[in-house]
């Protein structure tokens, strides 16, 4: 890459701008020598601390050269013109060559590196390797190559589509239509190498009061997911809108239904109405026993 590719992506305070509520007009710079990806992260979670400012965040991966940081800075400076007031920035940049050009820039810089390698250094007694990105490498092939296989697994068992080689899971989400088990059961696949396979509870299921003869199998293996049926209903809607699948009813009977079915057969589960999918993922592993593998 010649030069840094932007993201300009609106954090998720954004909405109380529309709402008519105090904010800074900041734009917040996210900068890094490869994805950006574990800063990001950092990043989003620091802000759900103020909860009243709006910003505009735009991410700058790859600057792994002086050419790039330059075009970044002008990218700064001219935000900085823009906003009337010194854009912030959070740089993750391991080069300390180009560390110290960007702090050049006309705005509040947040060096990751600067403010925690020094105590860590010391802390450990060793001095840092200065290696550049390390934390999204593909690191131990033999581990990569875990994740890939989990993500696979995932997809081939994803929805109940199939039913041999269920007992290799590791894990096995149970829950009715739409209420997040296949995008959970990827997270666990891409960040923890976990083998993940999704299963949809269906009207018949409800009205026998009994699990599937391939669920039942594998009944050490099994976690439920539920919903309120009024989200579910707003899923739904943008999926089918109208339809009898997407109705508040339904959703209702089928969510009371699969929380029956649950507590009668003794299935751990837990509401991703309000609960993020890095959050599901965690406690499901803490509560079935499932380890990482990585």
């Amino acid at each position: 890459m010649n030069h840094p590719v932007s993201r300009r992506v609106d954090l998720p305070l954004d909405d109380c701008c529309e709402q008519g509520m105090a904010n800074s007009s900041r734009t917040l710079f996210i900068l890094s020598d490869r994805t950006g990806i574990t800063l990001e992260h950092l990043v989003r979670t620091l802000m759900t601390q103020f909860d009243d400012t709006c910003c505009e965040r735009v991410v700058l991966p790859f600057l792994d050269a002086a050419s790039k940081v330059e075009a970044a800075i002008r990218e700064i400076d001219a935000a900085a013109v823009e906003d009337d007031a010194p854009p912030v920035v959070f740089s993750s940049i391991v080069d300390e060559e180009l560390r110290a050009r960007l702090m050049t820039a006309n705005a509040q810089v947040f060096d990751i590196f600067d403010v925690f390698l020094p105590s860590l250094s010391a802390a450990i007694g060793r001095p840092s390797s200065g290696h550049v990105g390390l934390s999204h490498g593909m690191g131990d092939p033999r581990v990569y190559d875990q994740r890939v296989d989990a993500v696979n697994f995932a997809l081939n068992f994803d929805d109940g589509s199939r039913l041999r080689g269920l007992a290799e899971a590791d894990l096995i989400l149970v829950g009715v239509s739409r209420s997040g088990k296949t995008p959970t059961c990827l997270y666990l696949a891409m960040q923890y190498a976990v083998r993940a396979a999704n299963f949809p509870l269906t009207e018949e299921d409800f009205m026998l009061g009994r699990l599937p003869d391939a669920l039942r199998e594998n009944r050490d293996r099994l976690f439920g997911l539920t919903i309120s049926p009024d989200r579910l209903h707003r899923i739904r809607e943008e999926r089918r809108p109208g339809s009898d699948y997407a109705s508040l009813p339904q959703c209702r009977n089928e969510v009371s239904a699969a929380e029956d079915l649950y507590r009668s057969h003794a299935i751990p589960f837990l509401d991703s109405t309000s609960v993020s999918i890095e959050e599901l993922a965690i406690e499901i592993m803490q509560r079935v026993g499932v380890e990482r593998h990585y």
